[in-house]
């Protein structure tokens, strides 16, 4: 057979694919089958993807239809095993040649360090595509991250729904490949609804263009999803903008194969809800676009993707309007009933709901939660009434029938009962803004007192876990322990807050409701706590070695520890770092194993060189703690620049392991100020400099 490279299209055509999952779907399968045909040799250009509601999609430019012929160079066993006395070849010559697939006269004899061994050198014909994709393909299947499969009709095949038709070209042929109950063909589908015929394809460049003309299909995901984000801005009034998030537009993609965007209204009464309230409405339930005015507020309007190109979208915009009015209804209706109740109302109920069956009630965690506040209010200055009161009300919109109904709205809605109620500001705030940040990137409390409830919040979670020894483990985190540690982490350090992590974590391990040993905990929490900071600066490309030279002090406070972190990347760039690291590096090596209770006696100093030394590490020790008292890190890091030259001088004059045990103590003495020196911000030691 031929290893002409031909383009190839493999297309799977399915019932209505999940739509949250067909992104992560559509780029595994395309990933699975490009990392088999890569492993097993084939050559190929370009890989495209395509994912629409009913299919999942690979094209391969130039695909060679064979694998390249292999090199076979094998050792087999000594020559003195493989023959008996009379030359003839036993078993293991035998066994050998056919693993090579030619007969024992074939085989040669190869003297290597081990003795004469025998040996094939050869060439192997590569396989063919045709006989190799079968394997690639179903390996591709099962590496699909589909947590539960289906089985449907009477077959045995398993996937996320149904598979209709099975789609498999190179260049113009179709190769025989039997998957999911299907057999490959060159007939596609187009849109359900406009073009229910099979759609015959000649080749893998038709594609395209062949399921948009007749098909009504825009097959490219990334396409379709440009395409609606233009004609929704397009359909709007001058001034108008829709509200467009990314996690919404993907899902409207994966809900649509012909995407039509259409304006609706609602009646403007609703608009006295909550802004997240209607959005809520208009996203979670029938995935419309709020619309805007120019000002950011909210328009009694929408744009919803319809996936069918209607001959009267009067009547489909009518429908959609009439699906969204009593949601928004019951939105108004819940809105109302909570205010009746009032916060305090809600509060009274959390005494009925669990949180953890050791750690007693919603109404006992609140109660952790109001105290820590109030302590951690105390330790950074800030009002211990205002946050004490925010804490006492920060759970209590778990029981309102709006949260019922909209789950992610919990503790956005307490803030905007509170200020219903004319509580003050600040109260309402950090009642809303307590469970900040809710995912990785997303922000952090922008208020100080929401700030310190979400702490409390945080670290009466973490320690109650703790406490209860169920921390995480491998991929498992079933209490977002890991979330809700960055979410300390990143409050500390981006606000920042001055407070020291261990003086945090005290009093939310002793105020949980088991005896147990407190500074096992303690110790487990920082450790956790460390871990999570590693992983957060090795996202933002902070050196491992830079981190473990901070670290090397203690974590302390979180936002110091990101002011010693930023002056010792920025230093770690100069000359100076290279010199200074080098000699640290030197000097810890010496005084390993060394007493650390050695005394520096400068009287005793002889040499110019170590007495250089010595002077150099008075005038440049005022400077560099002085520095640290200020918090100004890079100036005291800058200060240790001026040891280059009489550490250079040092080492190259002075012999520090004197047969004098008198200068041998002074020397290690004065090597040991100077390590003390270098570690002030940081273990500059351990940094990894050229």
């Amino acid at each position: 057979m031929s290893r002409q490279a031909e383009d190839f299209l493999l297309e799977l055509g399915t019932e209505e694919l999940p739509p949250t999952a067909l992104g992560r779907l559509s780029a595994a399968f395309c990933r699975g089958v490009e990392e088999g045909l890569s492993e097993a040799g084939f050559d190929h250009g370009a890989v495209e993807r395509f994912a629409t509601p009913r299919r999942l999609a690979v094209r391969i430019r130039s695909l060679a239809a064979r694998q390249p012929d292999q090199t076979i160079d094998k050792l087999g066993p000594a020559v003195a095993a493989a023959f008996d006395d009379a030359g003839q070849p036993k078993p293991a010559a035998q066994g050998f040649a056919r693993s090579c697939g030619v007969s024992v006269d074939q085989l040669e004899r190869r003297e290597t360090d081990k003795g004469e061994r025998l040996a094939y050198s050869g060439t192997q014909p590569g396989e063919s595509l045709e006989a190799l994709l079968p394997g690639i393909v179903e390996s591709a299947l099962k590496k699909l991250p589909i947590p539960k499969r289906m089985r449907w009709g009477s077959g045995e095949a398993l996937f996320v729904r149904p598979v209709q038709w099975l789609v498999c070209l190179h260049g113009k042929r179709v190769l025989p490949l039997h998957c999911l109950g299907h057999e490959a063909g060159r007939d596609t589908r187009g849109h359900r609804f406009h073009h229910g015929d099979w759609i015959r394809l000649d080749a893998p460049a038709d594609y395209e263009a062949h399921l948009e003309a007749p098909g009504f299909v825009i097959a490219d995901f990334e396409r379709r999803r440009g395409q609606i984000r233009e004609r929704v801005n397009q359909l709007l009034d001058a001034g108008e903008t829709p509200l467009i998030t990314e996690a919404l537009l993907d899902e409207v993609t994966a809900l649509v194969e012909w995407p039509v965007p259409l304006s609706g209204s609602f009646d403007e009464r609703f608009l006295v809800l909550p802004r997240e309230v209607i959005i809520a409405v208009l996203e979670g339930h029938q995935r419309y676009f709020p619309v805007a005015d120019s000002q950011g507020r909210l328009l009694p309007k929408f744009v919803t993707v319809a996936n069918i190109d209607s001959l009267d979208p009067a009547r489909v915009v009518a429908g959609n309007e009439r699906v969204i009015r009593p949601r928004l209804a019951d939105a108004l209706f819940f809105w109302e009933q909570d205010a009746a109740l009032g916060l305090s109302g809600m509060t009274e109920g959390l005494a009925r709901v669990s949180y953890q069956n050791k750690l007693g009630s919603m109404a006992d965690k609140t109660e952790r939660v109001r105290e820590l506040s109030e302590k951690i209010a105390d330790m950074i200055g800030e009002d211990a009434a205002v946050c004490g009161e925010a804490a006492g009300l920060c759970k209590a919109d778990l029981l309102s029938a709006m949260v019922g109904e909209f789950p992610e709205l919990q503790g956005l809605m307490g803030g905007y009962y509170a200020q219903r109620e004319n509580r003050p500001e600040a109260v309402a705030a950090a009642v809303a803004e307590h469970y900040d940040p809710v995912a990785a990137g997303a922000a952090i409390p922008a208020s100080r007192a929401g700030c310190v409830v979400a702490l409390a919040d945080k670290l009466d979670t973490l320690a109650g876990i703790f406490v209860l020894g169920k921390r995480p483990s491998g991929d498992k985190d079933p209490f977002a322990l890991r979330r809700a540690a960055l979410g300390v982490l990143r409050i500390l350090v981006e606000t920042p807050i001055e407070a020291d992590l261990d003086a945090l974590l005290r009093p939310a391990i002793a105020q949980q409701p088991l005896s147990v040993d407190q500074d096992s905990v303690r110790d487990a929490l920082l450790a956790f706590f460390g871990e999570r900071l590693k992983a957060w600066y090795g996202e933002r490309d902070v050196s491992p070695e830079a981190f473990a030279a901070v670290m090397a002090n203690g974590l302390g406070s979180p936002a110091d520890f990101d002011r010693r972190l930023a002056a010792l990347q920025r230093f770690s760039q100069t000359a100076s770092a290279v010199a200074l690291c080098g000699a640290h590096k030197r000097i810890r090596n010496i005084l390993r194993n060394k007493p650390e209770d050695q005394t520096l006696d400068p009287d005793a100093l002889s040499l110019s060189e170590e007495k250089a030394l010595h002077d150099q590490l008075e005038r440049s020790s005022r400077a560099v703690e002085q520095h640290v008292r200020d918090g100004d890190y890079g100036a005291a890091l800058e200060s240790l620049a001026a040891f280059e030259t009489p550490v250079a001088a040092f080492f190259d004059n002075v012999m520090v392991m004197s047969e004098n045990p008198r200068e041998q103590s002074n020397r290690l003495a004065l090597l040991g100020e100077m390590d003390r020196l270098c570690r002030r911000v940081a273990d500059i030691s351990r940094l990894s400099v050229d």
